[in-house]
C-alpha cells in the first residue's frame, strides 16, 4: 500500500468543511458497503461460507435456534 496516497487522502479529508465531510462520509459509506457486498458474493461463490451455512441448518434442524 502506498502510504503517501493514504496520507494525502487523510490531509484532504481533514480540510473538508462540515458539509463536505457529510457528503464524503455518505459517499464512503456507500462505497464501503458495495465493496463488502462484492467480497461477500465472491466468498459465497467460492464456497467459503458453506460450512457455516451447514452448521446453521443443522442447528435449526436440531432445535438449537431461537427467534429474537
Amino acid at each position: 500500500m502506498n502510504t503517501n496516497i493514504v496520507e494525502e487522502i487523510e490531509r484532504a479529508v481533514s480540510q473538508l468543511s462540515p458539509e463536505e465531510l457529510a457528503v464524503f462520509r455518505a459517499w464512503f459509506a456507500e462505497f464501503d458497503a458495495e465493496a463488502w457486498d462484492r467480497q461477500f458474493e465472491t466468498d459465497v461463490a467460492a464456497g467459503k461460507l458453506d460450512t457455516l451455512a451447514e452448521e446453521a441448518l443443522q442447528d435449526l434442524k436440531e432445535g438449537r435456534c431461537t427467534d429474537l
